[in-house]
């Protein structure tokens, strides 16, 4: 009994070339579950520290690459789908998807709200590379804003218009799910992102806040140095780890009010300024804080006397 063709069908070849393809433009690619939209890299708790991973678990951002000797060894292995990171290909994709099957009859797509869109704005809908999604849906790329960092959206635009940028992928044409394939339908030059949308995708510009002036602290010499020291830590910390930076600095501390050498609001309000400054929100500092000088105190040894 012969196979149905697409069971028989080597898929990878195609696979491969379409990754080539990407990667040549200078996008990062990486591999998706065969016939799915989901990376098919190992997580972090399963993560076996070695190869590309031997300083530390590399997430699917991190992972896409343009190295053609990585993708050749890649999806001749497996006929994997293809992710692109929008993020590191510098771009910005608009994802126009379609209702779900249970949704209203007359409910407008995502085409139709773009389109109504750049009607209201006084603009045409943009010419650039596009590509169909298996629900009917499209992919418009656009070159993401120099000096300006964009995240994804969901529904910012309007219903059913997502978009993809820094911290996002999007599956690229060659892929295929049970619903069909991804494809190429304008192979227009990727145009920049028009203006008029930048401020519609920009997230708002932070409240500023009030900066915390240390307090005057009164207590023991040593206690005092001992604050100003693990103080000096925390607005130092390195962005990765510094709520445990904080953690670890005021259980030093703590040591010193559990002797009754420096009262305890002192420094809980010494290291809330010290948190708030390096970055930290005002209640990740208070809870850090007050959780690491109570374990202090739980476990500070009797001061050593002469």
């Amino acid at each position: 009994m012969t196979q149905p063709a697409d069971i028989r069908r080597d898929h990878r070849p195609r696979l491969l070339a379409e990754a080539l393809s990407l990667a040549a433009r200078g996008w990062p690619v990486f591999p998706l579950r065969p016939g799915s939209k989901i990376p098919a890299l190992h997580s972090e708790e399963r993560c076996p520290r070695t190869e590309s991973c031997i300083d530390g678990h590399l997430k699917w951002e991190q992972r896409a690459t343009t190295d053609q000797t990585v993708i050749v060894r890649c999806w001749t292995h497996k006929p994997y789908n293809i992710g692109l990171a929008t993020g590191p290909a510098g771009l910005v994709v608009i994802d126009l998807d379609t209702p779900k099957p249970n949704s209203s009859q007359d409910a407008p797509d995502g085409a139709e709200t773009f389109t109504a869109l750049c009607e209201r704005a006084g603009q045409p809908v943009p010419a650039t590379y596009r590509t169909r999604t298996p629900s009917g849906g499209s992919h418009l790329y656009f070159t993401a804003p120099a000096g300006i960092r964009l995240g994804n959206t969901a529904g910012k635009l309007g219903p059913l218009v997502d978009t993809r940028a820094v911290g996002g992928y999007v599956v690229a044409p060659g892929s295929t799910t049970p619903a069909g394939a991804y494809e190429v339908t304008h192979q227009a030059p990727v145009a920049e992102l028009p203006g008029w949308l930048l401020p519609m995708l920009q997230p708002p510009a932070p409240v500023r806040t009030r900066r915390l002036a240390a307090p005057a602290v009164s207590g023991g010499s040593a206690a005092r140095a001992a604050l100003d020291a693990e103080c000096a830590v925390v607005r130092n910390a390195p962005d990765k780890g510094r709520n445990n930076t904080l953690n670890r600095c005021a259980f030093k501390v703590g040591r010193f009010v559990a002797w009754g050498d420096i009262p305890r609001d002192e420094v809980e309000e010494a290291f809330q300024a010290a948190g708030e400054e390096r970055g930290l929100t005002t209640a990740e500092c208070r809870s850090t804080i007050r959780s690491a000088l109570d374990s202090s105190a739980r476990t500070a040894r009797a001061r050593e006397t002469a």
